[in-house]
Order: structure tokens, then sequence, then C-alpha cells
């Protein structure tokens, strides 16, 4: 049969025998990649549409949308997606969170997006020199290089800069402070302080 369009639907022409359920077959079966594919979740797109060929397009019950990149695998791009929520922190022993900012942290594609301040438990200043201060969920773990950005931290008492580095370990990795994913912090103020109240931990950093 001739096509049309862009999708090259089969319309029978006038030399085509009268076969209207084979004609409607052959439409159905060409339309059907076109279609935009309804799925519960990520679990049911792999299940169901693992064979279906390139281009096709899966939307979940929540509005997530994937395009299958490659027939030959189950291989999708996202292109959108509800944003994640935020997943708490584990806070190390003798630190909780500070003036209500709980440490949370949060994965959208490849990036961490981490928030909140910590403070120890016994009122004491956080020290300078390295101390490790809690784990990020499993998921938030880098897997190639150490997450490293800077931090800020109260003014309170001697400090004059305010701000330290914080480190989120690699996988892999370990130190005297701790182990992969956990949250490590350094104070830039140096010997001119004997610590800080309470630091925050916003910031962002790669996985990959």
């Amino acid at each position: 049969m001739p096509t049309i369009g862009y999708a090259e639907l089969p319309v029978p022409a006038g030399a085509d025998a009268p076969d209207v359920v084979g004609a409607l077959a052959a439409l159905a079966t060409t339309l059907d990649p076109h279609l935009v594919q309804h799925v519960t979740d990520l679990a049911d797109r792999n299940s169901t549409l693992s064979t279906a060929p390139q281009h096709t397009v899966a939307v979940a019950d929540d509005g997530t949308t994937w395009i299958k990149t490659d027939s030959g695998s189950n291989t999708w791009v996202t292109v959108w997606e509800p944003l994640p929520v935020w997943q708490n922190v584990t806070l190390a022993s003798g630190y909780q969170s500070s003036a209500g900012y709980t440490p949370q942290a949060r994965l959208i594609g490849k990036q961490v997006s981490l928030r909140g301040r910590i403070e120890r438990t016994d009122g004491q200043v956080i020290a300078n020199n390295g101390v490790m201060v809690g784990t990020v969920p499993t998921a938030c773990i880098p897997q190639e290089q150490v997450g490293a950005y800077a931090g800020t931290c109260s003014l309170a008492g001697d400090v004059v800069i305010g701000v330290g580095k914080l480190e989120v370990l690699e996988t892999g990795t370990s130190s005297t402070l701790g182990d992969a994913g956990d949250i490590t912090w350094w104070s830039q103020d140096g010997p001119t302080a004997t610590g800080t109240p309470w630091i925050a931990i916003n910031g962002e950093y790669w996985i990959d």
C-alpha cells in the first residue's frame, strides 16, 4: 500500500484489494509507535516497553516523561520528572540540627543539593581542624571524585572569616575522618578561632 505523511501511514489505493481488516491492522501497527505510551512507573515502562522502537515516548502516572533512544536496548532519556523529595542527612554522634534548619539532601539527575545547619549537642563549638558531622543518603554518594565546596558558619565568638570547606567523601575512599558519603568540615579561620557554634552545609556537588 502507498503511504502518506512523515509517519508513512499506509493508505489503501484503488489497486489494493478491499481488505478492510488488513488495512486497519496495518494502519494501527504503524500508528502505535507514534502514540504516547501510558505506563504506571519506571518498572512498568521497563517491563512493557523494553522492545519498543527508538523514539517511543512514555508517560508515567506522576507525569515523568521518557523518550527511548535505542531500539536494541532498554535505553531512555528523561524529558521531565517531578522534583524528588528532600532526604534527611544522618548526623554524626554528638551533632544535631541547628535552629530548626534540618540537614537534608536532594538528588536531581547527577547533582546533589545539601541544605541545613549542624551544631554540637553539648553546646560546644565545632572544631576547625577537620571533623565528620554527618552522612548523605546512599544515592547521594559521589562515585568518582570527592564532592567539595565552600560552606558558611556562624560568626559568633572569635570567628573572623566565617567560611570553611565541606567535603562529601567518594566511593572507595576513607580517611581518619570518615568513609564514603561522610560529610567533613574544615574551617578556614585556622588558629584565629577555637571553633564555630554551627555550620551550614548548603551547597551542590556532582556524583558522577
